[in-house]
C-alpha cells in the first residue's frame, strides 16, 4: 500500500487501474441501461407490463445469485470474478447487436440478456465492494470510494445523454455494442492489478470440503452480520425502503417520460445526464456533509432531501412541456447529488466496521434484502401502471420513498466514522 496521507491515491498503481476499468465500463454501462428500454418499447412496440417485466428479469436472477456468491466471493480471487464477470457482460450485450443484425432480435432475447447482464453487475458489485478494502486499505475508503463515485457521476453527465443522440443516429441495438467494447476494456484493466488478493482465512483451495460452510450458513452468516451490527441495520432497513420505491422508478420512469410526457430519445437521455451532474457533486461534498453535520445526521439529511426531490416526477406530469423538463431535471440534480453524497458514506460505514473476512457475504446478504425489492416493486409497479395508469404508478413510488430517511433515526447522534473492524476470525462476526 502507499504511504501516501490517508486521502491521497496518486501513488497507488492498482487503484488507478481499477479506476481506469470502471471509468470506461460505468460510461459503456449506461448506454445499454438507456437502451434496453428503449428497444423494448421503440423497436419492438412491446407493452408497459412488458417493459416493466424486462426491469423485473434485469434485477432478480442477481438477487439469487446474491444468495449463493457471498462465500464464494470471501474464498476466491476477487480480481479473476471481477475480470469473468466483465466478459460475460460483454458477449451477452454483443450478442443483441448481432441478433439485430440477422434480423433475429426478439423479446425473449432482451429478458435472456437483460437477466444475464443483470446477474453478472450483481456478482461485479458484491466482489467489487469486498475488494477495495484489500486494495487500498480501510484508512483510505472514504477518498476512494469518493472518486469513484465521482467517476460514476461522470459516466452519468456523459453516458446518457450521448446514449440518447447514438441511439437516435445508430438505432438502440447498434449503440449497445460501444457497451461491449467498455466491458472489454475494463476486463483487461482489471486484469492488470498486480496487488495480492485478500482471501478469507477459510480458502476454497485450501480448507477441506468437509470443512466449508455450506450457501445456507454463508447466507445466514452474512444476514447476522448485517442485521446484528446496531450501526449498520438501520442503513440496510433505510435502503430496502429506498429500493422498494426504486423498483417503481425503473419500472415507470421510460415509460412515463416517452409515452406519457412524450419526450424524444434525445430529451430523455439529456435529463437523465443531469443526474450526473448533481451525483458529481454529491461525491465531491459527501465528506463535507459528515464535517458539517456529523455523520448520521449528514446520512438523514442527504436522504431526506433526496427522497423529498422525488415529488418532482409526478408533479411534471400535466405541467407545460418546459417545467415538465425542468421539475425533472430538478429531480435528477439534486435527487441524485444528495442520494450519492448518502451512499459514499453508507457504504464506507459497511466497509469500515464489518470484518473483512465476511465483507463479500455481508455484501451479498445486502444485495439479496435490497435488490430483491426492485423487481417485486417492478412488477407491482407494472401492474398498477396497466390498472390505473403510469402516472398513479409513479405516485406511489415516490410515496413509499418518504419513508427511507426515518429508518436512521437511531444514527442520528453519530458523529464520526468509527474506528475500522478487526479482522479476525469468521465465527466472531456473528453476533
Amino acid at each position: 500500500m502507499s504511504s501516501a496521507a490517508p486521502d491521497d491515491l496518486r501513488g497507488n498503481r492498482d487503484f488507478k487501474r481499477l479506476w481506469l476499468a470502471q471509468a470506461v465500463s460505468a460510461y459503456g454501462s449506461r448506454i445499454t441501461r438507456t437502451a434496453l428500454p428503449i428497444i423494448a418499447v421503440k423497436t419492438l412496440a412491446e407493452s408497459d407490463g412488458m417493459v416493466s417485466l424486462l426491469s423485473a428479469m434485469q434485477l432478480a436472477p442477481g438477487v439469487v445469485l446474491a444468495m449463493f456468491a457471498g462465500g464464494f466471493v470471501d474464498r476466491a480471487s476477487k480480481r479473476r470474478i471481477l475480470v469473468a464477470a466483465d466478459l460475460i457482460r460483454a458477449l451477452l450485450v454483443l450478442s443483441l447487436t448481432l441478433a439485430w443484425a440477422l434480423g433475429a432480435l426478439g423479446m425473449t432475447q432482451l429478458l435472456l440478456v437483460g437477466a444475464g447482464v443483470g446477474a453478472a453487475s450483481a456478482l461485479f458489485q458484491i466482489t467489487d465492494i469486498a475488494f477495495l478494502p484489500s486494495l487500498i486499505g480501510k484508512r483510505h475508503l472514504a477518498a476512494g470510494n469518493a472518486r469513484l463515485e465521482a467517476t460514476e457521476a461522470i459516466a452519468e453527465i456523459t453516458g446518457p445523454g450521448s446514449a440518447g443522440v447514438l441511439i437516435a443516429v445508430l438505432g438502440a441495438p447498434l449503440a449497445v455494442a460501444l457497451d461491449a467494447l467498455s466491458y472489454l476494456w475494463s476486463a483487461a484493466m482489471l486484469g492488470r492489478i498486480r496487488a495480492p488478493d485478500a482471501h478469507a482465512r477459510v480458502r476454497i483451495d485450501t480448507a477441506p470440503v468437509e470443512k466449508l460452510p455450506s450457501t445456507g450458513e454463508d447466507f445466514r452468516l452474512g444476514l447476522r452480520t448485517v442485521f446484528g451490527h446496531p450501526l449498520i441495520r438501520p442503513v440496510v432497513v433505510s435502503i430496502m425502503v429506498g429500493a422498494f420505491s426504486g423498483g417503481f422508478y425503473l419500472a415507470t420512469y421510460t415509460i412515463y417520460c416517452l409515452r406519457a410526457l412524450q419526450f424524444s430519445e434525445a430529451t430523455f437521455g439529456a435529463i437523465i445526464a443531469i443526474g450526473g451532474v448533481g451525483s458529481l457533486a454529491g461525491a465531491l461534498l459527501s465528506r463535507a456533509f459528515v464535517r458539517a453535520l456529523g455523520l448520521g445526521r449528514a446520512l438523514i439529511v442527504t436522504s431526506v432531501i433526496s427522497s423529498a426531490c422525488a415529488l418532482f416526477i409526478p408533479l411534471a406530469s400535466g405541467a407545460p412541456l418546459i417545467l415538465g423538463v425542468a421539475f425533472l431535471a430538478a429531480h435528477q440534480l439534486f435527487g441524485d447529488g444528495f442520494a450519492v453524497a448518502f451512499y459514499i458514506q453508507a457504504t464506507t460505514l459497511r466497509q469500515t466496521v464489518l470484518p473483512r473476512d465476511v465483507l463479500g457475504r455481508a455484501n451479498a446478504a445486502i444485495h439479496v434484502v435490497t435488490a430483491g425489492m426492485l423487481p417485486i416493486a417492478a412488477l407491482l409497479a407494472g401492474a398498477i401502471a396497466s390498472a390505473f395508469g403510469v402516472h398513479a404508478a409513479v405516485w406511489v413510488g415516490v410515496l413509499i420513498g418518504v419513508l427511507a430517511p426515518v429508518m436512521l433515526w437511531p444514527l442520528r447522534h453519530l458523529q464520526v466514522m468509527p474506528e475500522p473492524a478487526a479482522s479476525g476470525p469468521i465465527q466472531q462476526t456473528a453476533p
